[in-house]
C-alpha cells in the first residue's frame, strides 16, 4: 500500500529550505507555520514573490502543493469567551487562511481553543463563526484550501475533544461554504482524549468510524504522534513512534485502514537535533528515521 507521509521541518533559513528537509527525511508531504506560532500574526501577510519560492522548492523535490498544510498558530483560542480574544482569534485564523490559500495549501488546521469557564455548546458556536468569518473574508481559490479543525487532546477545557464537539463547530457554517471546511486527526490527541487506537485493529476502526459517522466525512489529514502519557491522561505530550504509551502496531493498523489513504500523514514527533544551521537542506534524523519506520509498516 502505498501512503502520503510527511513531517513538520525546522523553517531556519525559510520555507524553501523546510521543503528541502522534508525531501530529504524521504517524505512526500509537509506541514508548515506561515508565521510565528505564538504571536496572533492578524496583520501579517503572505508575498506572491514568497509563495512562488515555496512553489519553486516543492516543485524541484516533488512534493505537490495540494499535500502541504499549515499549521495556525497556537495561540488562537476562537472558543474563548472573552469577546477580545475570540475577536483577535478570528481575525488571525482569516489571516492563516489568506496565507495559506496563497500558498495553495490542502489547508489551515487549527486548534479550536478553550472554553474557559463557559458553555461548550457557546464555544463550539464561537468556533464556527470564527471559521465563518476567514471563508467569508478570503476568497476560494482554485487550490480548495481548506479551514480544518484539529482534535485535541481536551486539558483545560479544549474544544474539539469528541467528534461531537466537531460537528457542532461544523454546523454552524452554511451548506454553501462547508466543503471549504473539514477535519483532521492527531494520533497523541485521540489516546489522551480516552479514544481506544492501541487495544485491538477493531477498536481503532471503532474509533475513526465514531469520528467519521458523527462528522458525516473522513478526516482531511493524519497527525502521527505517540504519546508520552497514558490514555485518557487530557495531556498533549507527543514522543516518537514506538516510544509512547501508544506504541508501533497501531500505527500499522492505522495505516491498513483506507481512511489513512490519498491524505498527508504527518509526523509532528520530538526533534534530536539542538541547532538547526539556516543553511543546511539536511532532515532531522528523527525525521528520517520515523518516515522509514512508516514506510517499513506499509510494505511489512
Amino acid at each position: 500500500m502505498t501512503r502520503i507521509f510527511g513531517v513538520h521541518p525546522a523553517d531556519d533559513g525559510g520555507l524553501p529550505m523546510a521543503v528541502r528537509r522534508a525531501a530529504d527525511a524521504g517524505a512526500r508531504a509537509l506541514q508548515c507555520f506561515t508565521a510565528p506560532p505564538t504571536y496572533y500574526n492578524e496583520k501579517v501577510g503572505f508575498a506572491a514573490t514568497k509563495a512562488a519560492k515555496v512553489h519553486a522548492a516543492l516543485d524541484a523535490v516533488g512534493i505537490e502543493r495540494r499535500h502541504m498544510l499549515v499549521h495556525a498558530a497556537y495561540v488562537l483560542n476562537t472558543a474563548s469567551p472573552e469577546e477580545t480574544k475570540a475577536l483577535r482569534a478570528r481575525a488571525g485564523l482569516a489571516k492563516e487562511l489568506e496565507r495559506s490559500t496563497a500558498l495553495g495549501a490542502l489547508g489551515c488546521c487549527f486548534h479550536p481553543g478553550s472554553a474557559g469557564e463557559s458553555d461548550p455548546t457557546d464555544a463550539a458556536v464561537r468556533v464556527g463563526l470564527a471559521i465563518r468569518y476567514a471563508l467569508e473574508t478570503v476568497p476560494e481559490s482554485g487550490a480548495g484550501t481548506r479551514v480544518l479543525i484539529e482534535n485535541t487532546a481536551g486539558a483545560g477545557r479544549t474544544m474539539g475533544r469528541t467528534p461531537e464537539e466537531i460537528a457542532l463547530m461544523l454546523a454552524q457554517v452554511p451548506d454553501a461554504l462547508r466543503h471549504r471546511t473539514g477535519y483532521g486527526l492527531d494520533t497523541c490527541h485521540l489516546h489522551a482524549a480516552g479514544h481506544d487506537l492501541t487495544s485491538s485493529p477493531e477498536a481503532l476502526r471503532a474509533t475513526l468510524d465514531r469520528f467519521e459517522q458523527v462528522i458525516g466525512e473522513r478526516p482531511a489529514f493524519l497527525h502521527l504522534n505517540d504519546s508520552q502519557h497514558p490514555a485518557g491522561s487530557n495531556k498533549d505530550r507527543h514522543a516518537l513512534l514506538g516510544e509512547g504509551t501508544i506504541g508501533v502496531a497501531p500505527f500499522g493498523w492505522l495505516l491498513a485502514d483506507v481512511r489513512s489513504e490519498g491524505i498527508p500523514l504527518i509526523l509532528e514527533t520530538p526533534s534530536e537535533r539542538e541547532q538547526v544551521v539556516e543553511d543546511d537542506p539536511s532532515a532531522d534524523p528523527a525525521d528520517r528515521r520515523m518516515v522509514a519506520l512508516l514506510e517499513g509498516l506499509c510494505s511489512g
